[in-house]
């Protein structure tokens, strides 16, 4: 067996993993927008406080790396007084393969992980605001179309190739979300919730405002994603929990004085949640972003930005089914075609990324300065 057909079937094995965490970050990610509406339907409509304290939850990844830290400086303090370290080994030429790219360090890790938090930071705020005014059917369907901005963006850095079925699939895509779009703004708002005995959920108040605040969470998901894919490269050169954990430690450093500025302004008001309904709701939110962004990074790592970003659509159909019995909104023929159409897109982009050497690098249209940029 030739060395081209194992990296091949290790690309494919890798592939298929990725897919695989995608489809568990799918679940996931639907059901904590589920939660996050009716946290915010039961009183407790603070998107800035819960996106704060989601993303503080990611300093817990620095525990392992501090008690290693600290294990291993316990250890050198127990040599003999005359140990002499062996001599650091000449560093390798440069690379010529990602997969043999050196590790970053943790210099380059805590760099990267501050332009990563804020970026992630602003996609997560817009898309639980947008949950107070549209429904989560359509808030789900606008913030995936990140697929169309990372493909835009991705060719610019090389990342992504320009092909006619690409461009096929995420315009189908994209029709499909204005579908879905229209079928959901063709409802008329309301400012009063039905009777309980007829819906979990109200109707939305303001789907317009609401379909722009998840439209910018798209943008800021594939920008994130990018930057993640052009830095790190490769899922092994990089520590996850130490890069999440930074990105939690600069999160709870960082942002709090916007928290301060929007309860001074009166935009979002300071308090925590009233009862075990709504912190139960908050915690469970918690944990699932906890565990499902790290494994969302993970499956970038092993596929391409555009593959997880277009998959994102595959919350659709979950969020129609959601808002049927959590709202009694019936799907529209309309809704139903779109969701069809971006489902089918992801399968076309799925299918032709999966294809050997259908994922390699292009010429970049702008070129990224990385060993500048780490020192920032």
């Amino acid at each position: 067996m030739t060395d081209s057909t194992t990296q091949i079937r290790q690309d494919r094995r890798n592939f298929a993993i990725g897919i695989f965490l995608l489809l568990i970050v799918v679940f996931l990610w639907t059901s904590s927008n589920f939660i996050t509406q009716v946290r915010t339907v039961e009183g407790f409509d603070k998107p800035f406080l819960v996106t704060y304290l989601n993303t503080s939850s990611f300093a817990i990844y620095l525990i392992p790396s501090l008690y290693r830290y600290l294990r291993r400086n316990s250890k050198s303090q127990d040599l003999p007084y005359d140990y002499q370290p062996p001599e650091p080994e000449p560093e390798p030429a440069r690379a010529s393969s990602d997969d043999d790219l050196p590790p970053l360090t943790t210099r380059e890790t805590a760099s990267l992980a501050s332009t990563f938090c804020v970026l992630w930071f602003i996609a997560n705020w817009t898309v639980n605001a947008s949950f107070r005014y549209t429904s989560v059917g359509s808030a789900t369907v606008l913030a995936s179309t990140s697929g169309f901005f990372t493909m835009v963006v991705g060719r610019i850095l090389g990342i992504e190739r320009l092909t006619s079925w690409k461009v096929g699939a995420v315009v189908t895509s994209f029709v499909g979300v204005v579908l879905v779009s229209f079928a959901d703004a063709g409802r008329p708002p309301t400012k009063t919730p039905p009777p309980p005995s007829s819906a979990l959920l109200p109707p939305p108040s303001n789907p317009l405002l609401g379909d722009f605040l998840a439209l910018l969470s798209a943008l800021f998901y594939a920008l994130y994603m990018l930057l993640l894919k052009v830095r790190i490269k490769v899922e092994s050169r990089v520590d996850m929990q130490l890069l999440f954990g930074f990105v939690g430690l600069f999160n709870i450093v960082g942002c709090w004085p916007l928290g301060l500025v929007l309860h001074l302004t009166g935009v979002e008001r300071f308090g925590w949640p009233v009862g075990g309904k709504e912190w139960s709701g908050v915690l469970i939110n918690m944990a699932v972003t906890f565990s499902s962004d790290f494994i969302y990074v993970v499956a970038m790592l092993k596929t391409t930005p555009l593959v997880v970003t277009l998959g994102l659509t595959l919350t659709i159909p979950l969020a129609i089914i959601g808002d049927y019995f959590l709202q009694s909104r019936a799907a529209t023929l309309l809704g139903l075609f779109g969701a069809t159409l971006v489902v089918a897109a992801f399968g076309v982009i799925g299918w032709g990324d999966s294809r050997p050497g259908a994922t390699q690098p292009v010429e970049p249209l702008l070129e990224v300065n990385e060993e500048e940029d780490a020192r920032v």
